[in-house]
């Protein structure tokens, strides 16, 4: 038995981001690589689904390539968590023609049955073109 609790979703459903389009509208050609992000919102969201999904790889491609191996695709599949909603609070900057953005979000999950959350405010930098997570700061 895999200790993934990744979800299974189809290009039909919900996207695990919250924005109440299907997958195959929201996500799906971010994690396929057809598309990228356009901003530093759509990244954030793209992110928060990959977790959801275990897609490791694809956060390894989101992020400097100095800080990839901390995504590694076997690291996100072992992750014991469900991730289960998506709020963003507020965003700065990020848009189609900045190159830096903020995006303060809470990200709630259940982990060994308890129900938790993750309130970050996400440094994003567009680099060559392509958004990149650089880090963030834990809020209270």
């Amino acid at each position: 038995m895999s200790n993934s609790t990744s979800i299974a979703v189809t290009s039909t459903t919900a996207c695990p981001c919250g924005t109440g389009q299907t997958y195959g509208k929201c996500c799906q050609p971010f994690h396929a690589g057809s598309k990228l992000p356009a901003t530093a919102v759509q990244l954030m969201r793209s992110r928060y689904c990959a977790f959801a999904l275990g897609l490791g790889q694809y956060l390894a491609e989101t992020v400097p390539e100095e800080k990839a191996h901390e995504f590694a695709a076997r690291t996100v599949s072992r992750q014991k968590c469900r991730w289960t909603n998506l709020e963003i609070i507020k965003t700065e900057a990020g848009g189609l023609f900045e190159n830096t953005g903020y995006v303060e979000f809470i990200a709630s999950f259940t982990e060994n049955g308890r129900r938790e959350t993750l309130h970050e405010n996400s440094r994003f930098l567009r680099h060559n073109g392509k958004w990149l997570y650089v880090d963030g700061e834990m809020l209270p």
